[in-house]
């Protein structure tokens, strides 16, 4: 019924409770995840968990927040990416908010990503924070939208949506979603259309109400999908169906 479209399940507090998270994720009717690579050191753990668990997939990049990271080229991307349950590029993007100085190296690394997703023909993962003009100038300039993606934990306006929107993207909330003072997101995702939504955790981080503060996991993606629905006064079931559709489809996977 539901997909958590971004996790971290290789980070050492989840991966060494795999068995416990995935017995979860099956009792509260999370039927598959996506397991999202932050850096090419990493990335053999994270195709492992999707290699030997059916519902799990993974993806291939290196995120903008790891500065010391010996940059990727994009021959190794694709080639990375050939494996058939690697389903996308990312997460890459732009981060303003922890790093300063010139960060033209995080703009090019963006850039080696979009060229590779378009390459290989497979979706981005994106994240932006404090960036979002660069985000959609470089997305545009590279046109991204040809492979379109998702931008994953959602936290600008709905300007910054809609842009997004009309390239080809898909809008994924978090946790953050539930916390009582989100009030641009809430509004995002009450005024954008369901089929382009989707949900997701970034466990172990940002965990929802009613777990605000502690380890997030797949599992609680539910919650996310339960605000949507009270947002769009919906019912819970056609969050969760659409929303796993969307996924699917923007992944170009068979389990619809």
């Amino acid at each position: 019924m539901f997909i958590d479209s971004h996790c971290h399940l290789n980070f050492p507090d989840l991966l060494k409770d795999i068995d416990t998270l995935l017995g979860n994720m099956q009792v509260n009717l999370v039927t598959h995840a996506l397991c999202v690579s932050v850096d090419l050191a990493s990335f053999p753990q994270v195709l492992a968990l999707a290699e030997n668990h059916d519902n799990l997939y993974a993806s291939v990049g290196v995120h903008p927040d790891y500065e010391l990271e010996a940059e990727p080229t994009q021959a190794e991307l694709v080639s990375l990416a050939l494996h058939p349950k690697v389903i996308a590029i990312g997460e890459t993007g732009l981060d303003y908010y922890r790093l300063t100085g010139d960060l033209e190296w995080q703009r090019e690394r963006f850039r080696t990503h979009i060229r590779a997703a378009k390459e290989c023909a497979k979706p981005l993962i994106i994240h932006t924070r404090a960036a979002a003009i660069d985000t959609l100038q470089i997305m545009n300039e590279e046109d991204a939208g040809q492979v379109g993606g998702v931008m994953h934990c959602f936290t600008e306006n709905l300007q910054v949506a809609k842009a997004a929107i009309n390239l080809g993207f898909y809008i994924s909330f978090s946790g953050i979603l539930t916390f009582k003072n989100a009030t641009q997101i809430k509004e995002v995702a009450q005024a954008i259309p369901l089929d382009r939504i989707l949900i997701e955790t970034d466990s172990p981080y940002l965990a929802p109400t009613p777990y605000r503060g502690k380890t997030n996991q797949p599992a609680y993606v539910k919650f996310v999908a339960e605000e949507i629905a009270k947002l769009k006064n919906i019912s819970l079931q056609e969050v969760g169906e659409t929303t796993s559709h969307n996924f699917n489809t923007l992944f170009r996977l068979n389990n619809n």
